[in-house]
């Protein structure tokens, strides 16, 4: 598969948390490829198995990565002017200036406009506009524009991917469509090895508006196993904690209460062995990601979290490295051809060699 490519296309897509319809037929024309069957549920989630090889009824594991975006919604038909609001989490200081198109009758480009700063109070000339004063502007009269466009369109922000030094890419929705694209090149490395148990390979929805489809597609699924992939935050200027991340230094497995601690281990014992490189970050209550609905779901799943390091999250210019992505696919194509028949039966939760530390 053409990594880079596949990856301007998750990005540029559009899907807004419950609109996913435009990113779905990229995610399912990959799948198709890997998987033995691929299907949308009842929410929307792109469900993708890759059957095992043991006998039956066989063990099952679960790999969630969301495909919905934050966007914006349409509230109300200002003149010859649309109003908003944000569909997920945004960072209003983005916003002005920016491209978007309005998904009316028919896509609209637009422009999220606001007062030009000559015209503003000088009280409101040192804070960042807010949302409610932006504006979208396509360039429409008020009675043309009342025929195309209702309150409640998704609207979508037209950021095109740009390809950066070093394997670098930058766009919008990286978070988490990078997370979709590990998980394919998991399934294509799967078509090369043995693995015994069953694999669902899941594209949820969702996911920033409340984790939905990781309830749901958990809940239908069942998995004895699940290993939630999702962003986490990279090293950049005014970041520098303990808690950042790298770029290009593979993925972080990620511990805490949302995690189950043997299976941390185990996967931690598979990038040692095979040498992949892997951060490990603290997460000392929920994640905010699938991994919190997983683990919850029914009567409790042991989950895991690996975080794809990702600087300038929600914002049109989240930026990756592809090499990490390429690192967690092989990382999970690896451990999912060492679970064998025995693998529930190792994922104990304090060894004896571990008491104390949790590890």
């Amino acid at each position: 598969m053409e990594l880079i490519p596949f990856l301007r296309a998750l990005s540029e897509a559009s899907g807004v948390s419950g609109y996913e319809e435009g990113v779905a037929a990229v995610v399912r024309e990959a799948f198709i490829r890997y998987a033995d069957e691929v299907r949308a549920d009842a929410m929307g989630n792109l469900v993708a198995l890759k059957r095992g090889s043991g006998p039956e009824p066989r063990r099952r594991v679960m790999l969630a990565g969301h495909m919905d975006e934050i966007g914006l919604m349409v509230t109300l038909l200002e003149g010859a002017f649309l109003r908003f609001t944000e569909v997920g989490g945004f960072d209003v200081r983005t916003l002005p200036g920016q491209e978007v198109v309005v998904h009316g009758r028919r896509p609209l480009p637009g422009i999220i406009g606001c007062r030009p700063p000559h015209v503003l109070a000088p009280a409101d000339t040192g804070r960042p506009t807010p949302m409610e004063e932006l504006f979208i502007d396509v360039g429409l009269g008020a009675d043309e524009l009342g025929t195309l466009v209702r309150v409640g369109d998704p609207v979508t922000l037209r950021a095109p991917c740009v390809e950066l030094k070093n394997g670098r890419l930058a766009g919008k929705a990286f978070d988490d469509r990078a997370a979709v694209a590990a998980i394919v090149v998991c399934l294509e490395m799967l078509r090369q090895v043995s693995h015994a148990w069953d694999v669902y390979a899941v594209a949820t929805v969702q996911e920033e508006v409340g984790l939905r489809g990781a309830f749901t597609s958990t809940y239908g699924i069942l998995p004895d196993v699940g290993i939630a992939i999702d962003v986490g935050f990279a090293r950049q200027p005014g970041f520098e904690g303990p808690e950042a991340t790298e770029l290009d230094k593979g993925p972080a497995l990620v511990i805490g209460p949302n995690i189950h601690p043997g299976l941390w281990r185990e996967l931690k014992a598979v990038a040692d062995l095979y040498e992949i490189p892997v951060q490990t970050t603290a997460a000392p209550g929920g994640t905010g990601t699938d991994a919190n609905a997983i683990q919850i779901t029914r009567e409790g799943i042991p989950t895991a979290l690996l975080g794809l390091p990702e600087r300038s999250m929600h914002t049109p210019a989240e930026t990756i490295c592809v090499r990490d992505l390429q690192r967690t696919g092989r990382l999970l194509a690896l451990f999912i051809a060492g679970m064998g028949q025995d693998f529930m039966d190792r994922l104990t939760w304090v060894p004896a060699e571990s008491k104390g530390n949790g590890r």
